[in-house]
């Protein structure tokens, strides 16, 4: 897991800032606002979207670094003030061209598994609504796998969101 970039500077007045213990901790505080300063966490949603035959799975192949060419399912960074779920929607619509309606929260996993990514992702199990597939945004390719065939994949979070949704354990999933 990556460590996030120790602050040295006041975010609200630009002062330099100093370690204070506080609730717990020892925090970064701001002497000359009183302040705090609490880290926010990047948080990620996606789908995991079901084949209408119910025979495979959507999954998308990175077309950049981290993991360029590895599979993952459709998902990207919440926006400030965004719902978690309509981000996961939005990010499906923008990476494949599809649409998707959600049907339950399927996994929540914790932990950054490279310096740009999230610390929290949110996946929810979704089925298709509409649209045609069409690589996008972020994405190369959009196919449907079969859950005993599944392509090289990207992520960590990838494998145990997989493991989760056909119960098997993670590390039999490559």
């Amino acid at each position: 897991m990556s460590q996030s970039v120790e602050l040295n500077y006041c975010p609200h007045c630009g002062r330099a800032l100093q370690d204070r213990k506080a609730f717990g901790r020892v925090r970064r505080f701001c002497p000359a606002c009183e302040r705090i300063i609490f880290h926010e966490h990047k948080v990620a949603a996606g789908v995991l979207v079901e084949e209408k035959r119910g025979d495979g799975i959507l999954l998308v192949r990175r077309r950049m670094n981290p993991h360029k060419g590895l599979w993952t399912f459709p998902a990207g960074f919440v926006d400030f003030n965004e719902d978690p779920a309509e981000a996961a929607m939005r990010e499906c619509r923008e990476e494949t061209g599809l649409k998707v309606a959600l049907i339950g929260l399927l996994d929540v996993i914790g932990g950054r598994e490279h310096k740009r990514g999230a610390d929290i992702v949110i996946v929810y199990r979704a089925r298709l609504l509409g649209g045609e597939p069409e690589a996008a945004d972020d994405v190369d390719r959009v196919a449907f796998f079969a859950l005993d065939d599944l392509p090289p994949l990207a992520f960590h979070a990838t494998r145990v969101v997989l493991a989760h949704w056909i119960g098997k354990p993670v590390q039999s999933l490559g």
